[in-house]
């Protein structure tokens, strides 16, 4: 099975998006919050994984570019 939206059905991407993101209540200060979300539009079939990790890399800010403001790790997993 592929990732693209070409070639996958809409409840194939739903699953892909479920297994990927495991278990989301298990969050570290909120950095999960709304990440389900983020995927919305993949599983609608409007935009590819590629493009909207892309979108969500370039918006981060890590604490090194911020004094005080501290990651929890997750942006790894996005790359």
């Amino acid at each position: 099975m592929g990732y693209l939206i070409s070639e996958t059905t809409r409840e194939e991407r739903e699953a892909i998006v479920a297994r990927s993101l495991g278990n989301i209540s298990a969050n570290c200060d909120g950095c999960m919050s709304g990440l389900a979300e983020m995927y919305q539009e993949y599983i609608d079939g409007q935009k590819e994984l590629r493009e909207i990790n892309m979108e969500f890399n370039a918006r981060y800010v890590s604490g090194k570019e911020v004094p005080g403001r501290e990651g929890c790790g997750m942006n790894v997993f996005f790359r």
